[in-house]
């Protein structure tokens, strides 16, 4: 009987050691020890390391940044030389908002063989990024990245003479179609998904397409001497003029615009003058007629909009003219025989885009000065329309050649895209979801893109069940955190402030969740929870004083951590005086605070409350983190607030897959790629994550 328990005992430690054996020898450790000379054993630095590793991970995933930086660190404490941790070491910084420690890590990692092409390709973008910051310049030329054809390879027509294009902040664009009498929507591949073809009568020969201030569409038809009002989805409305030389009356109506009024500015062709309705469909005044120090418009075309000015091409004359809101003649805008005929003129961030026959130019408001983005050459090309994309691109439509191009800088064709696997969730592994960020060289988030634009791998092998699960720009909620200035000049402002923050409440509509943070001597949390929480808002409920000294940066930084777990669509909005004082950067300075917002897309806005134009600081701000500034009492009120937030747009997609690795009970670190696809540029990036222990 002991014989036989003896027996049983050693059967059975025969039997743990060779499980212990055979899972050592078939399950691949994340960090080998190089020293080991022995195929099953391994240093306790290295268990160790992989231990701190699987928590730095798992807090970067969760938005911990800090975390995980300290638990990576700890990481490479017992691993010095390991580049896979100084790689997440690295991505930990950059998420942080400290861009020059993760260069230096990835560097590091780089120079030692790590990383490849990936690896070479982020740390070019950053650093080029820290060096050149957000570029919205549109001085600069233009090359054709890819092209949607009127004809398909079948030699079937699909829409007939391109005339006008206006691209939406989903990625989709709408194509007017003179010959074939449609609006078409486009997605980002050039793929139809959508056709309009106007009231019952149809589309009278359509020249231009615009947005108005309400989210609605306008069209003008030239040869049916009217304009046609559709709505954001591309149902008819109703018609505004007819055809008349009268008061408000039309013959060839050709381009339009819209003020921060409402008022809508036509260029009435046939009449030779620009035709003024209110926002009702009203007439109510035309101008461009001879007038002293000015001979008068012989063929309006092109018309924009900015601010008190409005500019309008003449292609008989080849030459922009300013006027203000009331028709009155300003000034030669760009002199005449500049242009050879110029067409459709969009305004865009301080510039005229004008369209001229086989060149797309455009022109600085405030100089006249002209520069020439893009030249068709001598192939038959008329080009009538061109508009920035909210991808960076510009969008033109070709008459003649039936076609309407792509056109992108040249350095983002050859740089390609920057592509970031942000998120791994693995919590119902084997179902796994991507939260992925796809941006240009430039930082613009690219928006738009669709399933066929990506191609997941895990260890290099093709994932299975792949779909897109969701798009961030799709997104019609935003979560926000309000900041509040408490300095000493604040304390004549108390009415503004509760105006304010009660009417982006009342403007939120119950979606969405809000916090309010007040920027102190120490950053204070005042609310959080639902926006109608806020709808009878008093200043005198806060908790922190008004201060000589305030933490601006240190308010801000709290703010972000605050949206880094929240809905994808996010944002901060300040609401000041308009002034600084000497302990508002004493912590982190501007870029440090831009970047971070930037890295975990968060965008930033100013309420102010004075009437001033924007300080310093607050200006670089808004420019570089996708935000606008407002006034409190401003005449169109705040009601825009909260819709330009949801309209930035935003690059993030969600893709879910079926994973077939095996997982060593949780220990196993999952690798898995995604390459990102759109017309001729492409990016890639490299990730992996922990499933679930066992």
């Amino acid at each position: 009987m002991k014989v036989k328990s003896k027996s049983i005992v050693f059967l059975f430690l025969i039997f743990i050691s060779f499980s212990i054996l055979s899972s050592n020898a078939f399950a691949k450790n994340l960090f080998e020890d190089k020293d080991s000379d022995t195929k099953y054993s391994r240093s306790a630095e290295a268990g160790f390391a992989e231990e701190e590793f699987r928590r730095g991970v798992q807090s970067y995933y969760r938005g911990l940044f800090n975390d995980a930086i300290n638990q990576f660190e700890r990481a490479l404490s017992y691993l010095p030389e390991e580049n896979l941790i100084i790689d997440w070491l690295g991505k930990a910084y950059y998420r942080a908002g400290m861009e020059g420690d993760a260069i230096k890590h990835w560097q590091y990692a780089k120079d030692a063989g790590y990383g490849g092409l990936v690896l070479d390709n982020r740390i070019e973008v950053v650093r080029e990024r820290r060096v050149t910051g957000v570029d919205s310049n549109l001085n600069i030329r233009y090359t054709e990245t890819g092209s949607f054809s009127g004809i398909n390879k079948e030699n079937k027509l699909l829409f007939s003479q391109p005339i006008s294009v206006l691209p939406n902040y989903d990625g989709t664009i709408w194509v007017l179609t003179y010959g074939s009498n449609e609006l078409l929507l486009f997605d980002i591949n050039g793929t139809i998904i959508k056709r309009v073809t106007g009231p019952l009568v149809g589309f009278d020969r359509p020249v231009d397409i615009m947005r108005l201030n309400d989210g609605d569409l306008l069209v003008c038809e030239s040869a049916g001497d009217r304009l046609a009002v559709l709505s954001d989805k591309g149902s008819f409305k109703k018609y505004i003029g007819k055809k008349g030389r009268g008061l408000g009356e039309l013959v060839g109506p050709q381009y339009a615009c819209q003020d921060e009024n409402g008022n809508i500015y036509v260029s009435d062709f046939g009449n030779s003058r620009i035709t003024v309705f209110d926002k009702e469909g009203n007439g109510i005044f035309n101008f461009g007629s001879r007038t002293a120090g000015f001979d008068g418009l012989k063929g309006p075309t092109g018309i924009a909009c900015s601010g008190e000015s409005i500019y309008v091409c003449d292609s008989v004359k080849g030459a922009i003219y300013e006027f203000d809101l009331s028709g009155n003649y300003r000034d030669m805008l760009v002199k005449e025989k500049t242009f050879d005929f110029p067409e459709s003129m969009k305004f865009y961030d301080g510039y005229l885009i004008v369209s001229d026959r086989k060149h797309v130019s455009t022109v600085e408001t405030g100089t006249g000065i002209v520069f020439e983005n893009a030249y068709i050459g001598n192939a038959p090309s008329r080009i009538t329309c061109a508009v920035p994309d909210k991808n960076g691109n510009i969008i033109v439509s070709d008459f003649k050649t039936n076609e309407v191009y792509i056109m992108a800088k040249m350095s983002e064709l050859i740089g390609g895209l920057f592509v970031q696997i942000e998120r791994v969730y693995a919590e119902k592994f084997p179902e796994v979801t991507l939260e992925v960020r796809v941006q240009n060289r430039k930082r613009q988030p690219v928006v738009g893109l669709k399933a066929e634009n990506f191609y997941l791998t895990e260890d290099k092998r093709p994932c299975g069940n792949v779909r897109l699960t969701g798009a961030a720009s799709e997104n019609e909620n935003e979560d926000i955190v309000i900041v509040i200035d408490r300095s000493m000049y604040m304390a004549d402002y108390d009415e503004a402030l509760n105006t304010a923050i009660r009417e982006i409440a009342s403007n939120m509509q119950g979606v969405g969740n809000i916090s309010v943070i007040s920027a102190g001597q120490i950053p204070v949390i005042e609310y959080q929870g639902k926006p109608e929480g806020l709808l009878k808002f008093s200043s005198k409920a806060l908790k922190a004083p008004l201060s000589k000294n305030t933490a601006f940066d240190l308010s801000v930084r709290l703010a972000t951590n605050e949206l880094i777990n929240a809905e994808p669509k996010r944002g901060i909005i300040y609401v000041t005086q308009g002034r600084f004082d000497e302990s508002s950067f004493a912590r982190y300075g501007i870029s440090d605070l831009t970047t971070y917002m930037n890295n975990n897309g968060v965008t930033f806005s100013v309420i102010q409350l004075e009437n001033t134009g924007l300080v310093q600081e607050l200006n670089y701000m808004v420019n570089n983190v996708n935000g606008k500034s407002y006034y409190v009492y401003r005449p169109q009120g705040l009601s825009c607030v909260i819709k330009d937030m949801l309209e930035v747009p935003n690059g993030l997609y969600s893709l879910s897959y079926t994973s077939v690795l095996p997982t060593d009970l949780g220990r196993a670190f999952l690798p898995v790629e995604v390459e990102t696809y759109i017309l001729n540029r492409s990016g890639r990036d490299e990730t992996g994550y922990f499933s679930p222990l066992n």
